[in-house]
Parts: C-alpha cells; structure tokens; sequence
C-alpha cells in the first residue's frame, strides 16, 4: 500500500481523527498479543523491527548487525516472514528462488548469510539452529510474540519518526507507541531529523541505548549522464533524495507501492520513458530482484550500507547480550 498523506499531516487531521475509533480497536488488540510471552529460540534473537509501517532500513541495520555478528565470532543466520512470497516455510534461502517465491528481502540478506523464511517464527528458528546458527538476526517481527527477542532494536527513519503519532489506520504506528517501548532494547535511528531527534530523547529517558547511523551509497558512480529512477519501497522519495545527494541528475521519477510487483506493461514504459529521454534508469537493490533478468540487465542499482556513528556501542552491546543469553539459557 502507499502511506497516505494524512499520516505526516499532523495529529489533529480530520481523516486521522475519523479513524481514531477504529485505531484504538486495532492497538488494543495488537498490544494484548504483543505482550504474550514468546517460545524460547535455540540461539539468542535480535530482532530489528518497526514502530511504524512502512521502510525505515531495517534490511540494511540487520545486514549491518550480522555482520558485527561475524566479526565477533558468531555465526548468525537471518530470519524473515518472507512478505510476498508464496512459500509459507521454514525454508532456507537459495539461489532458486525468486522473490515471488520467498519476498525481495530475504534474497538480499542471503547474499551475505544464510537466510530462513517462514511464517511460523519458531519453526524457523529451528531450521536456522540446524543450519549452524549461533544468533538469529530476525528481520521484522518485532509486534510477533511467537518467538522470544533477546534483543529488539527499533529502526528508525530520523526524518519522519513515527509520522502523526497515530495507531494505523488512523497513522503509521503498528501499535500504541507506549506500548512499544518496554520490548525495545535499542534503537537505531537513521539519518537526521527533528521527529527522530525527539524519539531519541525518548529512548534515552528510558534508558534504552539509541545508535545513529547513516546509508551510505555504494558502487555506482552517479557523477555522469542523466537518470530515470523508479522505485517501489517503503518511501520512494528516501530513495530519490539519496540520489540527488549523491549527484545524480534526475530527469524523472516513478513511485510504486512497497513490494510493489512489476507488470510487464509497467516496465515497458519505464523502457520507453528513458529511450525517449535518452536517460538511464536506476533502481534499489530491494527492486532489482523483483525484475525479471533481461529488464534488469538495462537497470543501474543503487547499493547501499548502513554505517554507524558509534560501531563500538553496538558492538558492547550485542556483545553483551548473546553473552547473557548463552550463559542463561542455552548451556
């Protein structure tokens, strides 16, 4: 789906305030299950998750976090719902697969580690111990009570925050914001910007440790030549803006829903926009595995990673809780 405008808009708009009723059902729902006690994994989880709906980089923080993972000598396994894909799992990432089969996530999470998808969050934990797992780095899920997080941290977009602050449909927020908080152990806030400012200040309040981080392009070399972006994310705007900075001259941009599926119409005039402009077109990584190969061969993708402010913070922290974990439950 797209964000409406209404959930930046404010607290007091009046499709926001018309749907308030409905969102306070929704949340109070939502809360109840999340405070359910989940089944303990066979290996310390980290969960990077949401407030909100929508892309905020968690992909990018959970690629980021295994691989300090790694470099502590853990041997993490990535877990994912798989949303979009047909398979309901548990079932390990492989190159077989296409994201209309597992979703467009956990193929970019398997290129770095191996990947799980399924529904049944325990059962995938299952089959990322039986894969060698020493850590489970679960991307999304952080509302899911099925499985037990030793560690969620929020990914936050520093820019939009948490929008109107308004429980969805009324706003972004999956659930009541004060009903988030105690599950969270950290916060990664992305970017800059005064809604995440405020988060932050939040956070620190609370004693939850919050670790900034930027995205940072990577590889293509954006300086020459003029472009077509498209995108189909979470805010495809993030994505044009991350262009621009970079020094890349758009001449034109297309938005499509998150996840969005590319009909072969769609790509036609995608093709034929950027031949009449005489452009190249350039995409994210999350969309260039939903593009069937011969369309992708003509599309340019923008790689990028998640640095941290403060690595060393992260690392104390991951450290110590997989050592907590281990010693507590799993010896």
């Amino acid at each position: 789906m797209r964000e409406p405008g209404f959930w930046q808009a404010g607290h007091g708009h009046l499709a926001a305030r018309l749907l308030a009723p409905l969102a306070a059902l929704y949340g109070a729902a939502g809360a109840r299950r999340m405070d359910q006690p989940g089944a303990i994994g066979p290996c310390p989880v980290i969960c990077l998750g949401n407030f909100t709906l929508g892309g905020a980089g968690k992909t990018p923080a959970a690629l980021a976090v295994a691989a300090i993972l790694q470099d502590l000598g853990a041997a993490p396994v990535f877990l994912s719902r798989g949303y979009g894909g047909r398979l309901a799992g548990p079932v390990q990432v492989s190159a077989t697969h296409g994201s209309a089969d597992v979703g467009d996530e956990p193929l970019l999470l398997a290129r770095a580690a191996p990947a799980v998808i399924a529904r049944d969050r325990p059962a995938g934990a299952a089959l990322c111990r039986s894969l060698g797992a020493t850590a489970i780095v679960m991307d999304d899920g952080l509302q899911n009570p099925s499985l037990a997080k030793s560690l969620a941290f929020a990914v936050i977009d520093a820019a939009t925050g948490v929008g109107n602050g308004r429980v969805f449909p009324a706003g972004p927020l999956r659930l009541p914001l004060r009903r988030q908080w105690p599950h969270i152990g950290g916060v990664i806030l992305i970017g800059e910007g005064a809604a995440g400012d405020a988060l932050a200040a939040e956070a620190k309040t609370r004693g939850c440790p919050v670790h900034r981080a930027r995205l940072v392009p990577d590889a293509v070399d954006l300086s020459s030549g003029r472009w077509l972006a498209f995108a189909g994310i979470g805010r495809p705007e993030k994505f044009f803006t991350t262009l621009r900075e970079a020094g890349a001259a758009l001449v034109g941009t297309r938005s499509f829903p998150d996840h969005h599926p590319y009909r072969e119409a769609e790509l036609m005039a995608l093709a034929e926009e950027a031949d009449r402009l005489g452009v190249r077109m350039i995409t994210t990584e999350k969309d260039a595995v939903r593009l069937p190969p011969g369309f992708a061969a003509r599309v340019e993708v923008l790689k990028v990673v998640l640095r941290f402010e403060d690595e060393e913070s992260v690392r104390r922290q991951l450290t110590a809780v997989i050592q907590r974990a281990t010693s507590e439950t799993y010896l």
